[in-house]
Parts: structure tokens; sequence; C-alpha cells
């Protein structure tokens, strides 16, 4: 059996809403200066031939920044668990220098990893128009992130995920975040005999993000792990369901109930911090600890002007402990990404 927290959450990672009525408490504004500071190290390694994603944390200096990026990798890691960078304007830069410098960023709060089966970098968040039969794209091997569905509250197959606003949709498409250890809390408050089966551990849906419909974690993954004396979370209702049929081991009565029990109480206002994310704003979360969402929307006509988010996924060995059940989500090994088919 796992060992399992019979206690509360105490750390800063279990938030709820009211705990943050100004934004400021967690926007970070780039100065002038600091902008500047991201164009030059993009310019410095334009001129050295780097056209794309890939390069390391020293190829990207960020001397005056960095410190600061720092702060806040440690704030991801062992505060809160999330983080907007505000100051950018994409409409000043090409679409492929905006991904260098997500990526430049990004290498100061982990190691980025390839996410979808593309073999790409840095992801587009948006409707691609992909077919999909009936309501449930899963049952299509379309991923939620490339249709304009709602997507209730989850966590990606990463330690760190980061999302870069460019576009707004027309209307709808509002972000939030849930505080997944705050979300144990409340379990263990008001259901505390739902703890059980969301540790024991389920056979995960991947085959949208491998391209073969019959593929899931060759590791049972809890919903919840303790160890070393910290909470981690995986979440997502639909490919747990999923992952159950094709292990062929259906979810128990109990199970079912757990898992609806956290999609509902995820949902609630006082667990959901709703976020209006502007064109340039950076989202970062610890997904380990934090669940992020994304509400239904509809597009502008027009190619330039659709919705379009920008997404990093990341790891942080060195970071936040996690359970090594929560580790091999892909069947790439622990910490691996998606393996590239194409």
């Amino acid at each position: 059996m796992p060992d399992i927290l019979r206690t509360s959450v105490t750390d800063a990672s279990a938030w709820r809403p009211a705990d943050f009525p100004n934004p400021d408490a967690w926007t970070l504004t780039l100065t002038a200066g600091q902008i500047t500071e991201v164009e030059t190290a993009l310019a410095t390694i334009k001129a050295k031939g780097v056209d794309g994603p890939g390069f390391s944390r020293d190829e990207f200096p960020l001397p005056g920044l960095g410190p600061v990026l720092d702060e806040v990798y440690d704030e991801i890691q062992y505060g809160r668990g999330f983080q907007v960078i505000r100051g950018l304007t994409p409409d000043r830069y090409a679409l492929d220098d905006l991904k260098m410098m997500l990526w430049g960023l990004g290498q100061y709060l982990g190691t980025g990893i390839i996410q979808n089966k593309q073999g790409e970098l840095i992801g587009s968040v948006m409707d691609h128009g992909e077919a999909a039969k009936g309501t449930d794209p899963y049952l299509s091997g379309v991923r939620f992130y490339r249709t304009s569905l709602d997507l209730p509250p989850h966590t990606d197959s990463c330690d760190v995920v980061g999302l870069m606003c460019v576009r707004r949709a027309k209307t709808g498409g509002e972000s939030s975040v849930v505080s997944a250890t705050a979300m144990y809390n409340e379990i263990l408050k008001t259901r505390p005999d739902l703890i059980d089966p969301l540790c024991d551990g389920f056979h995960v849906d991947i085959s949208a993000k491998t391209g073969n419909m019959t593929d899931i974690t060759t590791q049972r993954v809890p919903v919840f792990a303790y160890h070393e004396g910290l909470i981690s979370c995986r979440y997502n209702k639909r490919q747990l369901e999923l992952g159950a049929e094709k292990a062929g081991h259906p979810l128990t009565p109990k199970q079912q109930e757990a898992i609806d029990y956290f999609r509902d109480l995820s949902l609630r206002p006082d667990m959901k911090l709703v976020m209006d994310l502007q064109p340039g704003d950076f989202q970062i979360l610890n997904n380990r600890t934090t669940l992020h969402a994304r509400e239904e929307f509809h597009d502008h006509e027009e190619a330039d002007r659709k919705r379009l988010l920008l997404r990093i996924w990341m790891v942080t060995p060195e970071g936040r402990p996690v359970a090594p059940e929560m580790l091999n989500l892909l069947n790439t090994g622990p910490r691996g990404g998606v393996a590239a088919t194409g």
C-alpha cells in the first residue's frame, strides 16, 4: 500500500482564490530594461545561426533578469506553484522569434521536452480544425488543446507547463488554475473515504499523444501521491476512464465516484482562480501542485486573428520531490517527453 497523508497540506501550494484578491500577487511585469535584455539575448543567439528552440540557458544570457527568474523558479517549485510574467508585446515579433524567446525564458524555469508526436518543443495551442468523431476527441486520437472545446481542470505530462498568450479568441477561452493540494485538503475534510482510491493508481490513456489508439501508461499512476513529505497530483478525468477501459480493468464504483468528486470540486468558484490572460502574458505553473483549465471559445474567421497560445513543457529533476510512480507518464522513462513519430 502507498504511504498516504492523513493530515492537511499546510505549505504555500495549498491556496484558495480568496488568498489572492489582487492579481499583482502572482504577476511579474517586466521592465523596459528586462525586455531589452530578452531581445538582446534573442539577437545574440540568432547571430550564431540558431533558428529555433532547443538551446540551453547558457546560450540565452539574461544577466539582470536571470536572478529574477530564479526567484520565480523557487516560487513555482516551493511556493504557490504558479506565476504570470507580463510585458512582452507579441505584435512586435515574428512568431518564430516569440517561440525562441519563450524557450529561452523557459530554460531558467526548467528543461524543455518534446510535447507531441510531431516532435515539437513549442506547441501551438489553438483550434487546428482536426476532425473528431462525436463530441469526445479522445476517441479519435485528437488532443483537446488542438480544439476549441472546454478543457476542465487537469494536469499535463511534465513537471512544469508554460503558456504564452499570443492572440485571444473572439469570445471565451478564459484560463484558470486550481491548487491540487487544496483539493487534497478539501477531499480529506469532506470525503476522506475517497482518498485511498485516488492514491491507488490508474493506467492512464496516452493514445492521443502517441498516435496509437491502444496506448496506456505501463505504470499505474495515482491521482495523488505522498513522497518526502509532499503531495503531488496527476489528473485528467477522461484519460483515467479510457485508460481503465483499455487496460481491461474498468473503474470500480468507488474509483469512479472519487474521480467524479474530484472534477466537481475543481469546478467550484471557491477553488478555481480565473485569469484574464492578455497577449504577451506568460503563465507558468507547477504541474504537480496546480491544475489548469480553459473555457470553450469561439474564434475569429481570419487565420491570423485566431486564438493562439504557445506552450512549453519542462522537467525539473532538481526541484520539488515527486513520487517515483508519477514520473513515467509517457512510457519513455522517468520525466521523458513524447516519442516523436512525425
